[in-house]
């Protein structure tokens, strides 16, 4: 149980300094522990971790019980490990037990405030959210050099390039989004990536009408004239299911998850879609 910068050990001197005082500045979290107990012993080493990982936002105070009897009754802790985290120089939050990572991390995630790179992801976010495509492109990517496998700044990245009919380097990157609750995202526009390119390369299919329509489409969801796309690309599935393998239905998906949950046509359209297919 070794201190650093931002783990230190407390005691009963300076504990109303390092921990009471410091909150009012960033929150502390103080681990009530002792040498005997083993459940502090898997406990501490996950919480130094995390807030080592948290690089300053948060303060983690350890506090042993058996050297440091009276701030065990002072704060009523009646079993260990205790932890209490102090926000303005207040108890706001507690637990008691060994908790799995994941909570720590969430519990944390709750105390600290956010960092400028993560402010600069929202807002992001948001511009993506109001079609502000190229607004986007530089914060995301002022974002992915300081956290390079950021995957929610990669495939916003992906997503304002996209927009920007920019399909190459959007699938690059689309490409080396790891393993992450986006991989699905990223999955859904993949296709469309891929079917942009073959238009810009005149490799769409152009045998009948319906490969027509499905060219016309492309062409304005390049321009980010979705909803017209979209019209069209439900015309051709109401007419063949099955089009160029599923194809129609792929690129719906990919610019409906471009568009994202909050456009006010997206659940309309998904509904469509579904009418349509079943």
């Amino acid at each position: 149980m070794m201190a650093s910068q931002f783990v230190i050990n407390v005691n009963e001197i300076d504990f109303e300094y390092e921990v009471v005082a410091f909150s009012k500045n960033k929150p502390v979290m103080v681990d009530f522990w002792a040498e005997w107990c083993r459940p502090c012993k898997t406990l501490s080493p996950i919480l130094e971790k995390i807030v080592n990982e948290a690089n300053g936002r948060i303060r983690l105070a350890k506090v042993n019980i058996d050297m440091n009897p009276n701030l065990a009754v002072q704060y009523n802790v009646r079993s260990i490990p205790t932890v209490k985290a102090f926000i303005d120089g207040q108890v706001t939050t507690e637990f008691v037990g060994v908790q799995p990572e994941g909570r720590l991390r969430e519990l944390i995630k709750n105390l600290t405030p956010p960092s400028p790179i993560d402010l600069d992801l929202s807002k992001a976010q948001n511009l993506l959210l109001s079609q502000d495509w190229q607004e986007a492109e530089p914060i995301l990517r002022k974002v992915l050099s300081e956290k390079v496998d950021s995957p929610a700044a990669l495939l916003g990245l992906a997503k304002s390039l996209l927009a920007q009919d920019k399909p190459a380097e959007a699938l690059e990157i689309l490409e080396t989004i790891p393993a992450a609750r986006e991989i699905n995202q990223a999955e859904l526009l993949k296709p469309y990536a891929q079917v942009l390119i073959d238009f810009h390369n005149e490799k769409l299919p152009n045998d009948n009408d319906l490969d027509a329509i499905f060219y016309n489409s492309i062409r304005l969801s390049s321009q980010t004239k979705y909803p017209i796309a979209l019209d069209g690309l439900l015309d051709i599935l109401r007419q063949d299911k099955n089009y160029q393998n599923k194809i129609a239905q792929q690129i719906v998906l990919g610019i409906l998850e471009i568009l994202g949950e909050d456009y006010p046509d997206t659940r309309a359209y998904r509904a469509e879609l579904a009418s349509v297919l079943f």
